[in-house]
């Protein structure tokens, strides 16, 4: 049976951030992942978690300047201060949250640059968060985005994340496959499943309908039966639901459009 961790970032928009940690309890998660912890403390956070009886299992590592466009630090060769800082700040909050993973995001190609160019950057920035990582017993994640939604972004495809795990050869790097972005790109999702999952080498999933990105039983894709090969699979970690309702800020409206989990409850 798939465990289903709410997202929220995304989740529950019509409520304070710090609210959707009650939210969720209430809706039956048991885990929680969001995107940036960073504009709050860590032990306010921690107290939200106890107090809900949730466990925090994703959040990304700082990504520079978000408001400016920036989507992430790792592949950028200009940023080598900036990225070290930003694990360091991380692993922080990891510790603060008992939180085993952390997604790095890679960045955007800088103009008149190709993936080529900056993967021994890419690379060895990776090697060296790794070993920050491994020291406080954490799993850092990469993940394929989607070039419609990030335009740019360095990492795109299941292969290629792959391809960097095994130029890194770190044990605690792993790939955050969602699925959404994996449809938008690839396709032909069973057969990666069935592919890249006993290889032990995928840390999370996470999932939405395509192509609106909203509720998965909204969309192109049959959730149920992939929910299934999970199972036939024999993956144990979590499914982060990683979309936007479709009520949008309605209040209640995340609550009323999660018919889909309940035969996987």
């Amino acid at each position: 049976m798939p465990r289903f961790a709410a997202n929220l970032s995304l989740l529950y928009p019509e409520l304070k951030f710090l609210d959707r940690f009650e939210a969720a309890a209430q809706d039956g998660f048991k885990a929680v992942e969001f995107l940036f912890p960073y504009a709050f403390q860590s032990r306010e956070l921690a107290a939200r978690l106890k107090a809900n009886g949730l466990q925090q299992v994703l959040f990304n590592a700082p990504p520079g300047d978000w408001d400016a466009g920036e989507r992430g630090l790792a592949c950028r060769p200009e940023h080598e201060a900036a990225f070290q800082s930003s694990i360091g700040q991380a692993l922080a909050y990891a510790a603060a949250l008992d939180c085993p993973r952390i997604h790095v995001m890679a960045g955007l190609l800088p103009a008149g640059s190709t993936a080529t160019d900056l993967q021994a950057t890419y690379t060895e920035r990776l090697r060296w968060a790794a070993k920050q990582a491994a020291a406080s017993g954490v799993e850092l994640l990469i993940e394929p985005i989607n070039t419609r939604n990030m335009p740019g972004y360095y990492l795109n495809r299941q292969d290629q994340a792959h391809a960097v795990l095994a130029d890194v050869g770190a044990p605690n790097l792993k790939v955050q496959m969602d699925l959404y972005h994996c449809q938008i790109v690839e396709g032909d999702l069973a057969t990666k499943l069935r592919q890249y999952l006993p290889t032990g080498r995928v840390g999370h999933i996470q999932i939405a309908g395509v192509p609106e990105r909203f509720e998965p039983n909204r969309g192109e894709l049959n959730y149920p039966y992939l929910f299934s090969l999970l199972d036939e699979l024999g993956y144990s970690g979590w499914v982060g639901c990683e979309y936007h309702p479709a009520r949008g800020v309605q209040p209640g409206g995340t609550s009323a459009g999660l018919g889909w989990l309940k035969p996987w409850r």
